[in-house]
């Protein structure tokens, strides 16, 4: 029997995602500090913790390397709320299997521990669920992986052979495109073929920062800062000194903060929010955004002087419903790598169903077709994907996906409108079936989901937080 230790100072999320994980088949524990939960971990030899990084007495690393002293064959998975590329990186290479930040979506967790369950020795669920392949690790901050195909299409071409011309310039760049682009696997891309190659890539995701944590995000903070800061803290900036700075959602930078880039941009040197001690800056700066800067400073809602530093060079992603041609090559790439993560042998997509592939018009682009190939090879039988293995009807080919109803998860205490005349409640409600469905449809990226929303993130991940506080009286389980 798989057993979770669930390790958080915050009861109410401590104990919602016990029971929840309870009705998926797993034996679960609790305890809401370091101590008592390493105690517990020792006592009764749990195969998978998940720990939340900031707890009251210990931090969620030094957790992480007690229990690997303990058992190290044990899964660890640690969630928090401070979205930090230094600390993410540090507890994987720590040995942690994988990094959520919160706010949490319970099938996301649902995911990640089945995931963490099937890739070494801990044992699937004793719920008798058929076990599901495992999920794609939720990394906001890393690409697709250098062995991205890059396609045959000529305006996929156009953009390659651009990225073999500025790559060796020091040029800051601005890549536009849809989510699912590959917008980082192109910055990623460029890093690899620039003399900075050897130095740090850094990734930071500008649309999950609040306006109070953007300016320590970037360029760290000392101790005493401001409230919160407990320890002193290197910035992106900093982290990536010498090499390659990515600033994905670039748009979504607050006024006050895109001032403070421009100025260290131009000066560069920088000092952390607090310190004295100056910085000298060699970075090189490459920013995402799916909508166009130009028309955004025109319209007031990024500033002008930042626009022309950062556009000494723009390349455009093609979407994929631009580049058909390439959708069998890429459906073939990511059936093979489908098949060793899980371990099947489906060989062939049969006509029907790549013509159906074709023809769809891939709102959610290159990411959306590995997430539907991802399904369909787990689905598949006899060696092949048939157009019964995709997530549509045949008459639905060229509407959204995106617009159809789909089983949800959610809180108990959302009540249906049906059972309450409440008309608050019903829009809560509704509120939350739409944002959950768009979830699941992206695999809960939520960037993608954000945007086939029309909010940005932060405005996503406010509602995921509302719905957790207004309903959190409630048990987590699946809706009949």
């Amino acid at each position: 029997m798989n057993r979770i230790l669930i390790i958080d100072d915050d009861v109410d999320t401590c104990n919602l995602l016990a029971r929840y994980l309870k009705t998926k088949g797993y034996e679960t524990g609790v305890a809401f500090c370091g101590n008592k939960g390493l105690q517990k971990f020792k006592a009764e030899g749990f195969d998978l913790v998940i720990c939340d990084y900031r707890l009251g007495d210990k931090e969620g690393s030094d957790v992480l390397k007690e229990v690997k002293l303990i058992n190290p064959k044990a899964r660890v998975i640690i969630i928090t709320g401070y979205s930090d590329i230094k600390t993410a990186v540090r507890v994987i290479k720590e040995g942690a299997y994988d990094y959520i930040s919160k706010p949490l979506i319970p099938e996301e967790v649902l995911s990640v521990v089945r995931s963490a369950s099937q890739s070494g020795d801990c044992e699937a669920p004793p719920s008798g669920e058929k076990p599901r392949g495992a999920q794609p690790k939720p990394r906001r901050h890393t690409a697709a992986g250098d062995d991205f195909l890059k396609g045959n299409t000529p305006v996929i071409k156009n953009v390659y052979r651009e990225v073999d011309l500025v790559a060796p310039t020091g040029y800051s760049i601005i890549l536009y495109g849809e989510s699912g682009t590959g917008k980082e696997v192109i910055a990623k891309a460029i890093h690899r073929q620039s003399p900075r190659a050897s130095q740090p890539f850094i990734a930071l995701d500008c649309g999950t920062l609040s306006r109070e944590l953007a300016g320590s995000e970037l360029f760290g903070h000392v101790k005493g800062a401001f409230t919160g800061a407990v320890d002193d803290k290197a910035g992106h900036f900093e982290i990536a000194n010498g090499g390659t700075l990515f600033l994905d959602e670039v748009a979504n930078l607050p006024f006050d903060v895109q001032a403070s880039l421009l100025r260290v941009i131009q000066e560069r040197k920088f000092k952390r929010i607090g310190g004295t001690k100056e910085m000298g800056l060699d970075i090189r700066i490459i920013v995402a955004s799916n909508e166009n800067l130009e028309e955004s400073y025109r319209k007031g809602r990024f500033r002008e002087d930042l626009y022309h530093r950062l556009n000494e060079f723009s390349i455009v992603l093609p979407a994929l419903r631009k580049r058909k041609a390439d959708i069998p090559l890429f459906a073939h790439y990511f059936l093979g790598r489908v098949n060793d993560e899980l371990g099947k042998d489906i060989t062939e997509i049969e006509t029907e169903a790549m013509k159906s592939l074709v023809d769809y018009s891939w709102p959610g682009n290159i990411r959306e077709l590995k997430n539907v190939i991802r399904r369909a090879t787990l689905l598949a039988e006899d060696g092949r994907i048939t157009r019964e293995n995709l997530p549509w009807h045949d008459d639905m080919i060229s509407e959204d996906v995106y617009s159809r109803p789909l089983p949800v998860t959610h809180l108990t205490g959302l009540r249906h409108p049906e059972e309450e005349a409440d008309l608050k409640g019903a829009a809560s409600y509704a509120e939350y079936e739409t944002v959950m469905n768009v979830l699941r449809q992206v695999n809960y990226n939520k960037s993608q989901a954000a945007i086939i929303l029309k909010i940005d993130r932060k405005t996503l991940y406010n509602k995921l937080k509302k719905f957790g506080e207004e309903f959190s009286n409630g048990n987590l389980q699946d809706n009949p």
